[in-house]
């Protein structure tokens, strides 16, 4: 019999699933290489250049790294609402009652991480970090879950999956409301306008995406001027696009199953190509800097102790089922300490010196290594040796999240 879409396997070994937290791992790898052989010097070249797009005077002018930090990340920011509004509309989380226990978990995964980074950078002068471990990059972390395959028992997943989105929300609004130094009144007056057509045109039930995306791109260049972080635009046009078309078509089912391939496989290894290297040369002096130690602290201790807190609250005050053993919670909630890409976003828009990057960088690589390395251990030790349920993609842990 033909194997399904969820048992697939690639190089014999790893599930389809994990193949963007694959790739991840070695566009980093890749990063690292090049930064420290004698092409390192072109990659921080061309990371600086300047690029401007559009014409004359109202042209955007930025470097490489910011068009890459600003407009690649818009899109991805695109792709993570659209996820976000399906799971508030149809998923675990439009259940108010169910969506409440992952969503203490989320808050309570990105508390203990702050406050563990401000324990140990805040004191020092580099608190402005403290997002920089609260979050969690999605596709890393369910991907490391696959390869425990049919083991992980399906609510498992699909509590992973509900907290990571709670988890992004809470990472967007950061965004936008603590990493924004200084707003202009006029374009974001403009963009307020452009948020108005597309409630109209949602409205009207517009299906056709490219509407949505050419007025997302209007919206960006207004929010970019605005001052506040231009990949906001991508949320906000993503929370337009309507459930249902008259047609009966789901505008927003096709722009995420058209984007995810996109998202996961070109738009995040490129930012983890240009923000994933770090110069070895001298970096020893940077192990025990106050950021290193938050951010891998507050992934590594702080996920984990925050998630296992607030889902014992949480069942305690709803009588939730919890999805699994309480010591399966921990290994969830270490995996859920996987932050990488956003937390190395979050890294970016916190500290502009280029002499804090290393830091930022050591410190994400060594909270997601270990969390992902003892999440793996603890789940593997707990879990059957055979799960009672089907392995499942990401796209199925959706479905059994919106009870298809």
């Amino acid at each position: 019999m033909a194997a399904s879409h969820s048992d697939r396997r690639f190089f014999g070994f790893l599930p389809e699933a994990a193949l963007p937290g694959a790739l991840l791992v070695a566009t980093a790898i890749a990063a690292m290489i090049v930064v420290n052989s004698p092409l390192g010097g072109g990659y921080q070249s061309i990371l600086a250049s300047k690029v401007a797009i559009g014409p004359g005077e109202f042209s955007i002018d930025m470097k490489v790294s910011d068009w890459i930090k600003n407009a690649l990340m818009a899109i991805f920011f695109f792709f993570v609402g659209l996820e976000l509004k399906r799971e508030l509309l149809e998923g675990q989380l439009s259940n108010a009652k169910a969506a409440l226990l992952p969503m203490l978990a989320a808050a309570g995964g990105m508390a203990a991480p702050a406050l563990l980074f401000l324990l140990f950078a805040g004191g020092a002068g580099f608190g402005r970090g403290w997002a920089i471990p609260a979050a969690t990059d999605i596709a890393f972390a369910l991907g490391v879950l696959s390869l425990l395959g049919n083991r992980v028992p399906a609510s498992l997943k699909a509590f992973l999956l509900a907290v990571a989105v709670v988890d992004d929300l809470g990472a967007i609004l950061i965004v936008a409301f603590f990493y924004t130094d200084t707003v202009h009144t006029t374009p974001l007056m403009i963009a307020a306008g452009i948020t108005g057509l597309l409630f109209a045109i949602n409205r009207l039930r517009v299906a056709s995406i490219p509407v949505y995306l050419i007025i997302g791109v209007v919206l960006w260049i207004f929010m970019y001027q605005s001052g506040i972080s231009a990949t906001i635009a991508g949320v906000v046009v993503a929370a337009f696009v309507p459930l249902k078309a008259k047609d009966g078509t789901s505008p927003l089912h096709n722009a995420e199953h058209a984007f995810r391939p996109w998202v996961m496989f070109l738009v995040m290894p490129i930012f983890a190509f240009a923000n994933a290297g770090v110069d070895l040369r001298g970096a020893s002096a940077y192990f025990t800097h106050p950021i290193t130690l938050g951010a891998a602290f507050g992934l590594a201790l702080g996920k984990p102790v925050g998630i296992l807190l607030m889902t014992w609250v949480g069942a305690k005050l709803v009588r939730a089922t919890v999805p699994g053993t309480w010591i399966q919670i921990v290994g969830v909630g270490f995996i859920a300490g996987i932050g990488f890409t956003m937390s190395l976003f979050i890294g970016a828009l916190a500290f502009t010196d280029p002499t804090l990057a290393t830091p930022v960088r050591l410190g994400v690589y060594a909270g997601s290594i270990a969390s992902a390395v003892v999440g793996l251990i603890i789940l593997a030790r707990t879990l059957p040796s055979s799960g009672a349920a089907p392995a499942v993609s990401t796209d199925e842990t959706s479905h059994v999240m919106l009870g298809r």
